[in-house]
Formats: structure tokens, sequence, C-alpha cells
């Protein structure tokens, strides 16, 4: 998402700093590794540090610290330039944000402070003054629509329910699996398929959860096509004819619901975390931890094409509010408000 929204700009040249990886990440992306200090310090110091000298060299108008607001913090008291705090999970899960008062705290010495959805946005000013709201923007994750597959009509996608995700606990897979056992046998002609594993990557580990989630879809009928690449995921989701994100987690986003709508997938979801902030009225919403519940769901909408293709227009539509074009032109409208707040401090 770095690469995608906050390394892009009309108005800026950005620079990702970053720990040294073997070659820069993504193609396009101007990114500097940064050295670590050499000093006896945790290790998340000693590379504040080194981001903070490497910035003192490079004099930027703005700093972004993405997803540590000990970092953030630590910049902030430096006085290298404006430093502005970017969210993608929950601030209460992290040790630097967890209480209102670090929070407060954090707010007090940062430019602002932005985050990916307003589900994100209410974490961060639960239990801080009404005030507070002025200097914590969203600027939610977004799409390159016009470089997604084409979507089908529903009467030419396939009779596929999808689960894209990791394969764990919190994402509720073991739901969707129970409730697809339960939907299969009463769907003649439909399957079911999940993609994913246990992490990122093809090189993503066996784990006993993953392996006891294999032996119940191969019992049902449930096809796993484990890691697939980003593209071959999209690609999937343009065909399938629903897509499920049962998430029980509280998701601080879900790109993957976006995803399943720009795609025009009847989605799916339930109403954990910024879920239905982004699917509003364009999704059917389920309990993940009611596998029977889900099933009916699965099935209504299965036998239901114009339901379906209603969902699917009403995804497409809702989507348009991600593109990036629209998404970049906010983010560099907050940053240069954000420059002149500091200025005038």
């Amino acid at each position: 998402m770095v690469a995608r929204l906050f390394a892009r700009s009309d108005g800026f040249a950005p620079l990702v700093l970053g720990p040294a990886p073997a070659a820069p990440p993504f193609p396009g992306v101007a990114f500097q590794p940064v050295r670590p200090a050499f000093r006896p310090l945790r290790r998340a110091t000693r590379y504040a540090i080194g981001v903070q000298r490497a910035a003192r060299r490079l004099a930027p108008v703005l700093i972004g610290v993405h997803n540590r607001p000990d970092i953030a913090r630590f910049l902030a008291g430096h006085g290298v330039a404006p430093v502005v705090l970017c969210l993608q999970n929950d601030p209460q899960d992290m040790r630097a944000s967890r209480t209102a008062a670090a929070r407060e705290g954090l707010l007090a010495a940062l430019g602002g402070v932005i985050v990916a959805s307003d589900f994100l946005r209410r974490r961060f000013l639960d239990g801080l003054a009404p005030d507070a709201a002025a200097r914590v923007f969203v600027v939610p994750n977004c799409l390159d629509l016009a470089a997604l597959p084409p979507p089908l009509p529903d009467a030419s996608r396939a009779p596929e329910i999808l689960y894209v995700g990791r394969v764990v606990a919190d994402k509720g897979v073991d739901g969707f699996v129970a409730a697809c056992a339960s939907a299969l046998p009463r769907l003649p002609g439909w399957r079911a398929s999940l993609i994913g594993a246990d992490r990122f990557g093809a090189a993503s580990p066996e784990t006993p959860f993953l392996r006891a989630i294999r032996d119940r879809a191969a019992a049902s009928g449930i096809e796993m096509q484990g890691y697939r690449t980003h593209d071959q995921v999209l690609a999937a989701m343009a065909r399938a004819a629903i897509v499920v994100v049962p998430s029980r987690w509280a998701e601080p986003f879900g790109l993957t619901a976006i995803e399943a709508m720009a795609s025009g997938a009847a989605l799916l979801t339930t109403r954990r975390g910024a879920l239905p902030d982004l699917a509003g009225a364009a999704a059917v919403y389920i309990d993940p931890d009611d596998p029977a519940g889900m099933a009916e769901a699965i099935v209504a909408l299965a036998g239901d094409p114009e339901r379906r293709a209603a969902l699917g227009r009403a995804g497409l539509a809702r989507v348009r509010d991600f593109d990036c074009g629209a998404t970049l032109a906010r983010l560099d409208r907050l940053r240069h408000e954000i420059i002149g707040a500091g200025r005038r401090r």
C-alpha cells in the first residue's frame, strides 16, 4: 500500500526509507535503505536513530511513519520535519499507542495521524478529547481500478464460492469450510475454493491449523489452491460468482472485500472492524461464528442470480470511492495542510 499510495504524488517527490532489502522492493518506488545506529540499544531505537540521521541529510518537508508509533514519537522529538503517523492497524494493539494517554501524547507531538479507515479513526480517538478529532484523518487504502481484470456479468461467472486470504483462525476460514460443507450438497453444479496459506508467499509453512483445514476441506470437496500471486487472486475473483470474507478479527481495513467488490462478485462478509463501513449495502452480512447461518446465506445467494447481480453492481459503484486517483489527490491536499499547519505552530 505504501508503494501504491504513499510513494506516489503529483506535487511531492516521495522517498521511502526502510530496512535494507536485497533489492528495491517495488519497481518505480524511490527507496533508500536505512543503516541502524551501531549502539548498545534496543533494535527499534537503533533503527529510529538511523532514520533520523537519514532524514537530517535529506531535509524532507514531511515524514510519514507507517505503523510504528514509537518511531514516530522518537522522530517528532528530534525536530527534523513535521511527522505524521500513518496507521494500517489498530493503534490500541500497539504498545506505544495502546492507552488513551499514550495516543494523546502522540497527537501532541505529531503533525497529525492518518488512518486507513473510519474504524481506525474511532479506535485512535477512543478516550481522547473532542478537539483531537481535527488532527486524525482518514485516507483509505485504494485500488488502481483501471488495472484490474474486467469483471464478468453474473450470468458468465463461474458457479464458485471463493475464499481468499490467510488460512488462520482470525480470518474465519474454519467457519467458511464448515458452511460450505453444509451448503454444497444443496447446490448442484457449484463448487467452493480456498486460496491462501498461513502467511504471504510461496514458502509459507504448514501449520496444525492449516492441516486441519486441509483435512476438512478434502472431506467436503472444497478445493484448496494454496498460495497464489496477487494477479492470480484478482483473476479468480473476477471469475467467481460469490466471494466470502468471513473475518472474525476486527479488520483495520479489509482490502480483500474491496477487491471482491471491484471484481463484480457478490460479497458475503462480517460486521467486524472496518468491513461494514467499507461494504455498506453492497454485501450480505454473516456471523463468522455461525457456520449454519453462513451456509444458509450462501445457499440463498447461490440460488438468486438477480440478487447476486444487484450486489455485484452495488459493489462496483461503491469501489469508485477507493480508486487511487481520488485518494492520491486527497493525500496530497492533506500533506499541504499538515506542512502549512507545522509552519504556523
